[in-house]
């Protein structure tokens, strides 16, 4: 049975998961948070989501939030997913982990992304 880690908190630059606090951007796939190196929105690269690419087939979509305000994530990186089959819902960093939570318990198999505010 998937165990997915909950987002606990975020702000001051880093996000509690599952009871750890993590400093800087955060990367959930296949239930396992990880760092992620992406600081603002404008660094974003398709190259920022190697990991969610090789986990093809057990991602359908990538929730990502983009910082303290909702904007419009790179053309690259939209048309990269979009190549790659996977869908792409961006929002603040602060709706994103309230969504993700929500997702998770409900058994959606997601990426999350997250730019630390």
């Amino acid at each position: 049975m998937r165990q997915p880690p909950s987002i606990d908190a975020w702000g001051g630059g880093g996000f509690r998961v599952a009871g750890v606090w993590r400093p800087g951007s955060l990367l959930i796939v296949d239930d396992q948070p990880r760092d992620w190196a992406v600081t603002a929105l404008a660094d974003l690269t398709p190259a920022s989501f190697a990991e969610v690419f090789a986990a093809q087939g057990t991602v359908e979509f990538v929730l990502l939030g983009v910082g303290l305000a909702n904007a419009l994530p790179p053309r690259p990186v939209r048309d990269a997913l979009k190549a790659a089959g996977v869908g792409l819902e961006f929002m603040s960093t602060e709706a994103a982990a309230r969504t993700y939570n929500v997702l998770a318990s409900e058994g959606r198999r997601m990426a999350a992304a997250l730019i630390a505010v």
